[in-house]
Protein backbone atom coordinates (compact mmCIF):
# COMPACT_ATOMS: atom_id res chain seq x y z
CA UNK A 1 0.00 0.00 0.00
CA UNK A 2 1.23 3.47 -0.84
CA UNK A 3 2.28 6.11 1.67
CA UNK A 4 -0.32 8.47 0.20
CA UNK A 5 -3.10 5.89 0.71
CA UNK A 6 -2.09 5.35 4.36
CA UNK A 7 -1.89 9.07 5.06
CA UNK A 8 -5.24 9.80 3.44
CA UNK A 9 -7.10 6.86 5.02
CA UNK A 10 -5.95 7.34 8.60
CA UNK A 11 -6.23 11.12 8.46
CA UNK A 12 -9.80 10.89 7.15
CA UNK A 13 -10.88 8.42 9.81
CA UNK A 14 -8.74 9.72 12.69
CA UNK A 15 -11.67 10.90 14.82
CA UNK A 16 -13.58 7.62 14.52
CA UNK A 17 -10.39 5.60 15.01
CA UNK A 18 -9.66 7.52 18.21
CA UNK A 19 -13.10 6.71 19.62
CA UNK A 20 -12.61 3.01 18.89
CA UNK A 21 -8.99 3.00 20.06
CA UNK A 22 -9.91 4.39 23.48
CA UNK A 23 -13.01 2.25 24.14
CA UNK A 24 -12.91 0.53 27.57
CA UNK A 25 -12.14 -2.98 26.30
CA UNK A 26 -9.51 -1.74 23.87
CA UNK A 27 -7.92 0.36 26.61
CA UNK A 28 -7.43 -2.81 28.66
CA UNK A 29 -5.59 -4.39 25.70
CA UNK A 30 -3.34 -1.36 25.47
CA UNK A 31 -2.49 -1.41 29.18
CA UNK A 32 -1.63 -5.09 28.91
CA UNK A 33 0.62 -4.42 25.93
CA UNK A 34 2.47 -1.56 27.63
CA UNK A 35 2.98 -3.78 30.70
CA UNK A 36 4.80 -6.29 28.46
CA UNK A 37 7.53 -3.67 27.87
CA UNK A 38 8.59 -3.80 31.54
CA UNK A 39 9.18 -0.05 31.55
CA UNK A 40 10.41 1.82 34.59
CA UNK A 41 10.58 5.44 35.73
CA UNK A 42 12.98 7.48 33.61
CA UNK A 43 12.93 5.14 30.60
CA UNK A 44 12.65 6.29 27.01
CA UNK A 45 10.11 4.46 24.84
CA UNK A 46 9.32 4.89 21.16
CA UNK A 47 5.97 3.99 19.65
CA UNK A 48 6.04 3.21 15.94
CA UNK A 49 2.77 4.09 14.28
CA UNK A 50 1.36 5.93 17.30
CA UNK A 51 -1.86 6.91 15.53
CA UNK A 52 -4.03 9.27 17.56
CA UNK A 53 -2.02 8.65 20.71
CA UNK A 54 -4.25 6.07 22.39
CA UNK A 55 -1.21 4.39 23.97
CA UNK A 56 0.41 7.61 25.18
CA UNK A 57 -1.33 7.77 28.60
CA UNK A 58 -0.27 4.22 29.44
CA UNK A 59 3.29 4.72 28.21
CA UNK A 60 3.65 7.92 30.17
CA UNK A 61 2.28 6.28 33.32
CA UNK A 62 4.92 3.57 32.91
CA UNK A 63 7.93 5.88 32.47
CA UNK A 64 6.74 8.60 34.83
CA UNK A 65 7.27 12.35 34.48
CA UNK A 66 11.04 11.83 34.37
CA UNK A 67 10.85 9.46 31.37
CA UNK A 68 10.34 10.22 27.69
CA UNK A 69 7.67 9.01 25.26
CA UNK A 70 8.20 9.45 21.52
CA UNK A 71 5.62 8.61 18.88
CA UNK A 72 5.84 8.54 15.08
CA UNK A 73 3.08 8.23 12.51
CA UNK A 74 2.61 8.87 8.80
CA UNK A 75 -0.94 10.27 8.95
CA UNK A 76 -1.13 14.04 9.59
CA UNK A 77 -4.68 13.80 10.93
CA UNK A 78 -3.73 11.12 13.45
CA UNK A 79 -0.65 13.05 14.59
CA UNK A 80 -2.81 16.15 15.09
CA UNK A 81 -5.10 14.18 17.42
CA UNK A 82 -2.10 12.85 19.35
CA UNK A 83 -0.71 16.36 19.77
CA UNK A 84 -4.08 17.58 21.02
CA UNK A 85 -4.07 14.80 23.62
CA UNK A 86 -0.59 15.77 24.79
CA UNK A 87 -1.51 19.46 25.01
CA UNK A 88 -4.77 18.69 26.83
CA UNK A 89 -2.95 16.60 29.44
CA UNK A 90 -0.05 19.06 29.76
CA UNK A 91 2.63 16.42 29.22
CA UNK A 92 6.03 17.96 28.57
CA UNK A 93 7.82 14.62 28.19
CA UNK A 94 5.61 13.13 25.43
CA UNK A 95 6.28 14.09 21.82
CA UNK A 96 4.86 12.94 18.50
CA UNK A 97 6.09 13.64 14.99
CA UNK A 98 5.00 13.05 11.43
CA UNK A 99 7.50 10.39 10.40
CA UNK A 100 7.84 6.98 8.78
CA UNK A 101 8.15 4.10 11.25
CA UNK A 102 10.32 2.26 8.72
CA UNK A 103 12.90 5.04 9.08
CA UNK A 104 12.32 6.66 12.47
CA UNK A 105 14.23 9.87 13.25
CA UNK A 106 15.93 8.50 16.35
CA UNK A 107 19.65 8.50 17.06
CA UNK A 108 21.16 6.35 19.77
CA UNK A 109 19.40 3.60 21.66
CA UNK A 110 16.09 3.67 23.54
CA UNK A 111 14.77 1.48 26.34
CA UNK A 112 11.80 0.02 24.48
CA UNK A 113 9.89 0.02 21.20
CA UNK A 114 6.16 -0.50 20.86
CA UNK A 115 4.09 -1.17 17.73
CA UNK A 116 0.36 -1.86 17.90
CA UNK A 117 -1.60 -2.86 14.80
CA UNK A 118 1.06 -1.52 12.43
CA UNK A 119 3.46 -4.23 11.17
CA UNK A 120 0.79 -5.61 8.86
CA UNK A 121 1.13 -2.49 6.71
CA UNK A 122 4.79 -2.97 5.77
CA UNK A 123 5.94 -4.61 2.56
CA UNK A 124 8.99 -6.01 4.39
CA UNK A 125 7.98 -6.20 8.06
CA UNK A 126 10.88 -8.49 8.99
CA UNK A 127 13.44 -5.89 7.94
CA UNK A 128 11.55 -3.13 9.76
CA UNK A 129 11.35 -5.09 13.02
CA UNK A 130 15.04 -5.98 12.74
CA UNK A 131 15.82 -2.25 12.51
CA UNK A 132 13.69 -1.60 15.59
CA UNK A 133 15.60 -4.30 17.43
CA UNK A 134 18.84 -2.49 16.54
CA UNK A 135 17.38 0.69 18.03
CA UNK A 136 16.20 -0.78 21.31
CA UNK A 137 18.21 -1.79 24.34
CA UNK A 138 15.34 -3.35 26.20
CA UNK A 139 12.00 -4.82 25.18
CA UNK A 140 10.14 -4.67 21.88
CA UNK A 141 6.42 -5.45 21.84
CA UNK A 142 4.18 -6.16 18.85
CA UNK A 143 0.39 -6.26 19.24
CA UNK A 144 -1.63 -7.39 16.22
CA UNK A 145 -4.99 -8.65 15.12
CA UNK A 146 -5.14 -12.19 13.80
CA UNK A 147 -7.59 -14.94 12.96
CA UNK A 148 -8.67 -16.88 16.04
CA UNK A 149 -7.86 -20.58 16.39
CA UNK A 150 -10.62 -21.04 18.96
CA UNK A 151 -13.18 -23.59 17.74
CA UNK A 152 -16.16 -21.45 18.74
CA UNK A 153 -14.67 -18.45 16.95
CA UNK A 154 -14.50 -20.04 13.51
CA UNK A 155 -17.81 -18.56 12.29
CA UNK A 156 -16.54 -15.12 13.30
CA UNK A 157 -13.40 -15.40 11.18
CA UNK A 158 -15.39 -14.40 8.10
CA UNK A 159 -16.47 -11.25 9.93
CA UNK A 160 -12.85 -10.69 10.92
CA UNK A 161 -11.77 -10.90 7.28
CA UNK A 162 -14.43 -8.33 6.36
CA UNK A 163 -13.18 -6.05 9.15
CA UNK A 164 -9.60 -6.29 7.88
CA UNK A 165 -10.73 -5.50 4.34
CA UNK A 166 -12.74 -2.44 5.43
CA UNK A 167 -9.88 -1.13 7.57
CA UNK A 168 -7.19 -1.55 4.90
CA UNK A 169 -5.97 1.60 3.14
CA UNK A 170 -5.97 1.38 -0.64
CA UNK A 171 -7.85 -1.90 -0.59
CA UNK A 172 -8.55 -3.60 -3.89
CA UNK A 173 -9.59 -6.97 -5.25
CA UNK A 174 -6.35 -8.90 -5.66
CA UNK A 175 -5.25 -12.51 -5.59
CA UNK A 176 -4.23 -12.13 -1.93
CA UNK A 177 -6.93 -10.94 0.43
CA UNK A 178 -6.13 -8.21 2.98
CA UNK A 179 -6.58 -10.77 5.77
CA UNK A 180 -4.12 -13.17 4.14
CA UNK A 181 -1.63 -10.32 3.61
CA UNK A 182 -2.04 -9.32 7.26
CA UNK A 183 -1.38 -12.89 8.41
CA UNK A 184 1.73 -13.15 6.24
CA UNK A 185 3.20 -9.84 7.33
CA UNK A 186 2.46 -10.31 11.02
CA UNK A 187 4.05 -13.76 10.89
CA UNK A 188 7.17 -12.30 9.26
CA UNK A 189 7.40 -9.55 11.88
CA UNK A 190 7.02 -12.02 14.73
CA UNK A 191 9.65 -14.31 13.22
CA UNK A 192 12.10 -11.41 13.03
CA UNK A 193 11.54 -10.47 16.67
CA UNK A 194 11.71 -14.10 17.77
CA UNK A 195 15.08 -14.45 16.06
CA UNK A 196 16.53 -11.37 17.71
CA UNK A 197 14.97 -11.39 21.16
CA UNK A 198 15.52 -13.25 24.42
CA UNK A 199 13.07 -13.60 27.29
CA UNK A 200 10.25 -13.79 24.78
CA UNK A 201 6.62 -13.81 25.85
CA UNK A 202 3.63 -14.54 23.63
CA UNK A 203 0.01 -14.32 24.68
CA UNK A 204 -3.38 -14.13 23.04
CA UNK A 205 -6.53 -12.42 24.24
CA UNK A 206 -9.70 -10.90 22.84
CA UNK A 207 -11.04 -14.35 22.04
CA UNK A 208 -7.80 -15.21 20.27
CA UNK A 209 -8.12 -12.31 17.82
CA UNK A 210 -5.20 -10.46 19.38
CA UNK A 211 -1.64 -11.71 19.64
CA UNK A 212 1.05 -9.98 21.70
CA UNK A 213 4.69 -10.89 21.24
CA UNK A 214 7.41 -9.19 23.27
CA UNK A 215 11.06 -9.86 23.87
CA UNK A 216 14.27 -8.36 25.17
CA UNK A 217 16.83 -7.17 22.62
CA UNK A 218 20.18 -5.46 23.01
CA UNK A 219 22.59 -5.97 25.87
Amino acid sequence: MSVAAVQSFYSRWARLYDLLATAPGVTAWRRRTVAALDLGPGDTVVEMGCGTGANLPHLRDAVGPEGTVLGFDLAPGAVAHARQRIAREGWDNAHVALADATNPPVSGSVDAVLATFVVGMFEDPAAVVADWADLADGRVALLNFQRSDAVLAQPLNLAFEAFVWLSSPGRSLTAESPAAALDRRVSAARAALTERAAERRYETFGGGYLGLLSGHVGT
